[in-house]
């Protein structure tokens, strides 16, 4: 409710380079914002009142008074269209005050609370009746004032190559998928290219023509390599003593 000028921004995460091709950047400077922001704000204070001593004393006053830049606040993140098209429209549609943070009025005075965003906490106030309506208005914009603007990738005039440089990047992000797919599909596993080779199936029981389990693996002068109860205790010791037995016969 007080006099806080300020505007909120939806900044997409990457951008368009000279040669149409989407550049992704999912970190955004925080402290680049605040000095960036203020930076512009007071470079048009200073183009609006060129020769003005006032308005250049106060320029001079903010930058100290503000080292770090104004305040930004950069927290929140859209995860989808439908998320953010709620967020605008509660900016556009609502008024400075929700219904449900009025708690009191008794014709004079009116009890409300507010959080503040510095520290995020709450604050109760109690106004006069009048207090409050100025309070209210001064949030109702001008006949015609353009409260939406739209910049960059979101601008008409860019909007359509957007889409299109964009559409391009899905579809061949879809095509390389497929293609990595199809080549692990394509790499033959042990058993058909034995059965290709030697037309020998490997897995195959001589005797029963059922499909084998791989049960141990057991080498003439390592002993065992590989058993399929591999980290129970009983096989440990039962592999160890096999080991030694054929060290021993060695």
């Amino acid at each position: 409710m007080k006099f806080n000028p300020h505007i909120h921004a939806l900044v997409t995460e990457g951008a368009i380079d000279n040669k149409n091709e989407w550049v992704p950047s999912d970190f955004i400077p925080y402290d680049f914002l605040r000095k960036s922001w203020q930076k512009l704000l007071l470079d048009m204070a200073k183009q609006w009142f060129p020769d003005h001593p006032a308005v250049i004393q106060l320029i001079n006053e903010l930058y100290r008074r503000y080292p770090k830049g104004f305040y930004v606040n950069a927290e929140q993140k859209m995860k989808d269209a439908k998320g953010a098209a709620k967020y605008i429209g509660r900016y556009l549609a609502r008024p400075a005050v929700a219904e449900y943070r009025i708690e009191e009025y008794d014709r004079n005075l009116v009890r409300f609370w507010y959080e503040d965003h510095q520290t995020g906490k709450r604050v109760d106030k109690k106004v006069s009746v009048f207090r409050f309506l100025f309070d209210l208005l001064q949030h109702i914009s001008p006949k015609h004032f353009r409260m939406v603007g739209r910049f960059g990738l979101y601008s008409r005039r860019a909007y359509k190559k957007a889409k299109a440089v964009l559409s391009l990047r899905s579809f061949m992000r879809t095509k390389q998928i497929q293609w990595v797919l199809e080549r692990k599909q394509r790499k033959k596993s042990y058993r058909q290219r034995m059965i290709e080779a030697f037309d020998v199936d490997p897995f195959k029981c001589p005797h029963c023509q059922q499909r084998m389990d791989l049960i141990e693996i057991w080498h003439s002068r390592y002993g065992y390599l590989y058993h399929y109860m591999e980290g129970m205790e009983c096989i440990k010791g039962w592999r160890s003593n096999n080991n030694d037995n054929q060290k021993r016969a060695g």
